[in-house]
């Protein structure tokens, strides 16, 4: 049996205005999955990822995947920077930077980060059905 499991999925070169670009692909996603009740918790998620990759990937190449999954969405953002991002709890509070991972922390399922072995790294999140 073939099964289709409905995502979508770029790669792309990132800059200033790409996350408002990105946000609206998600959006429409969800409309045709009919998950349009998680797109403000999706919406802000990838806005963060792909707002990491502007700031601090060099040079800003990445690839976005969005899984419909069978109790919600993930999303994913690769790259092949290796340094990993820091993580709410190695937050410095006097820091004017880094609190978006602890936003994605408190919204979505679960999130987290997959290093790959020759560098580079898979940052993910999960928001399902409530």
């Amino acid at each position: 049996m073939n099964y289709h499991i409905p995502h979508y999925r770029m790669s792309l070169t990132v800059g200033e205005h790409s996350v408002r670009h990105i946000r609206r692909i998600v959006r429409s996603l969800l409309d045709d999955w009919e998950l349009a009740h998680l797109a403000d918790a999706l919406e802000l998620g990838v806005s963060e990822l792909v707002t990491n990759v502007v700031r601090h990937v060099p040079d800003r190449r990445c690839s976005l995947l969005v899984l419909r999954q069978a109790a919600g969405v993930r999303v994913e953002v690769a790259d092949r920077y290796p340094q990993l991002p820091s993580t709410p709890g190695e937050m410095d509070p006097g820091s004017e930077s880094g609190r978006g991972l602890a936003l994605l922390d408190a919204l979505v399922g679960k999130w987290g980060v997959t290093p790959w072995a020759g560098g580079g790294k898979t940052v993910w999140f999960e928001c399902g059905e409530k």
